[in-house]
């Protein structure tokens, strides 16, 4: 079944530390949480919330990320890896559920995504796309 949603997403924590090989070169852990916008209830029900942690490799702003995404429902929750390559002012890569519980325990599904900045200061937007299985 092909599926879309939309999420703002914003950032709890970020720590970064400087690499210092060359200018701007810096490594990243985030954690954000969120919260749809775009949304239709599934087999799980009702959303309850959404958190990632992705870590990101930047220099200059720009580089590869990866990380996990767990999203809770009323009657499941699935986690999924992400790995994508932030270039200007939007992220794009892929994902892809490792595991699922409750109604989704037998979830499998992968797609694609797009993060871009929203009017706020720290707040994103999330479009996910894909393709799911019971």
């Amino acid at each position: 079944m092909q599926r879309k949603a939309s999420f703002k997403i914003y950032v709890t924590r970020r720590e970064m530390l400087s690499v210092g090989d060359v200018p701007d070169h810096s490594l990243m852990l985030t954690e954000m949480e969120g919260e749809p916008v775009n949304y239709t209830p599934g087999v799980a029900g009702e959303f309850v919330s959404r958190r990632s942690v992705g870590f990101h490799d930047r220099v200059k702003g720009d580089g590869p990320m990866t990380g996990y995404a767990t999203t809770i429902y009323q009657n499941g929750a699935v986690y999924s890896r992400f790995q994508g390559e932030k270039k200007g002012v939007a992220t794009t890569g892929k994902w892809e559920v490792y595991k699922g519980i409750g109604k989704l325990s037998t979830l499998k599904g992968s797609g694609t995504f797009v993060v871009k900045p929203s009017d706020k200061h720290g707040e994103f937007v999330l479009d996910m796309e894909g393709t799911y299985e019971l």
